[in-house]
C-alpha cells in the first residue's frame, strides 16, 4: 500500500489497496484506520467493489446509520444512495461546510463514500481539518470558546423546507442536539472546533462575562457563531478531491468538515455513502 499525502494540512491517497479484499482483512483495516487518525479523509481510485464489499468494510469501524431524509439502498441499510440528477433541483445542504449529522446526539463517527457516477468536470468534494482550524484559532478566542456549548438542528436545515407538519415531526423524532464548542477526539485526545452549518446558536453564552447588555447577546454571540463557522473556509486547512467513477473516500466525520461543490448542474451525480454509527462528543 502507497500512502500519499495530498496537502501539507488534510488528506492522502492510497494506492495498491482494494476496500473489497480490506472488508475482509482485520489487519489492513487496523493499518487504514492509523492512516485515518493521522490524515483525516483518505481516497481511493479504482474501487470496483459490490455494495455488499462497501457496507462490510465501513462495519469494520462500527455499527451502520440510516438518514431520516435521504434514502437508503433497500437491500443494504445504511448505505444511503445521494443521486442527483438534471430533474432534481439542489438541495442546499451538501454545499455547506458541514459535518454530517451533529444534529445527532452522537454524530457519525465517519463515512465511506463511493462515486458510481459523475459529470466529466465539476462536483468535486473539498474537506477541512478543524483540528488545525482550532489550533490557529487566537488565544483570546480560544479562551473566550473553551466552555460553551452549542446546539445543531436537523429541522433548521433540512427541515426547513418541509410543511409544517413533516418538519415538527422531524424535530420531535430529532431534537436539537447540544455540543460542546470545542470537542475531544476520542482516540487521539486533540481539541477540534466542532460547530458547523447544522449549529444554530450558543446555548450558554448569556453569561456576565459575555453579556453587559442584551445587545452583546443579540449581535456578539451570533457574530462569534460565524467567525468559527468560517474558519473551514480557510484554504490552507483544506484537501480537494475530483471524482471518477469507482473512486472512494473515507473520513473521520469527528476531526473535518467537508463540502460537495454543485457546480455540475445539468449532469448527473450518483454516491453511496456509508455512514458508522458515533459517540456522545466531549
Amino acid at each position: 500500500m502507497h500512502v500519499e499525502p495530498l496537502t501539507c494540512s488534510i488528506g492522502a491517497e492510497l494506492s495498491h489497496v482494494n476496500l473489497g479484499a480490506a472488508s475482509r482483512d482485520p489487519d489492513l483495516v487496523a493499518e487504514i484506520r492509523a492512516l485515518l487518525l493521522r490524515h483525516r479523509v483518505l481516497f481511493f481510485r479504482d474501487q470496483d467493489i459490490s455494495r455488499a464489499e462497501h457496507v462490510a468494510f465501513a462495519r469494520h469501524f462500527g455499527e451502520l446509520e440510516d438518514h431520516p431524509v435521504a434514502g437508503s439502498d433497500p437491500e443494504h441499510p445504511g448505505l444511503v444512495r445521494i443521486y442527483k440528477n438534471p430533474d432534481q433541483p439542489a438541495d442546499r445542504y451538501e454545499n455547506a461546510w458541514h459535518t454530517d449529522a451533529t444534529w445527532r446526539e452522537k454524530p457519525p463517527f465517519g463515512c465511506v463514500l463511493r462515486c458510481i457516477e459523475c459529470p466529466p468536470v465539476g462536483g468535486d468534494t473539498m474537506w477541512a481539518n478543524m483540528v488545525l482550524a482550532y489550533e490557529r484559532l487566537p488565544e483570546h478566542v480560544k479562551t473566550q470558546i473553551a466552555g460553551l456549548r452549542a446546539r445543531h438542528s436537523i429541522e433548521a436545515s433540512f427541515g426547513a423546507a418541509m410543511p409544517i407538519d413533516k418538519r415538527l415531526a422531524l424535530k420531535a423524532q430529532f431534537p436539537d442536539a447540544e455540543h460542546p464548542v470545542v470537542r475531544t477526539h476520542p482516540e487521539t485526545g486533540e481539541k477540534i472546533l466542532f460547530v458547523n452549518a447544522f449549529t444554530t446558536h450558543f446555548s450558554n453564552f448569556h453569561t456576565a462575562d459575555n453579556v453587559r447588555v442584551g445587545q452583546d447577546y443579540t449581535h456578539a454571540g451570533p457574530q462569534l457563531l460565524q467567525y468559527l463557522i468560517g474558519q473551514a473556509q480557510i484554504p490552507e486547512y483544506q484537501v480537494r478531491w475530483r471524482w471518477r467513477p469507482n473512486s472512494m473516500a473515507m473520513w473521520d466525520n469527528r476531526s473535518t468538515q467537508h463540502y460537495a461543490v454543485m457546480d455540475y448542474p445539468p449532469s448527473h451525480r450518483k454516491m453511496e455513502r456509508a455512514g458508522i454509527v458515533g459517540d456522545t462528543p466531549f
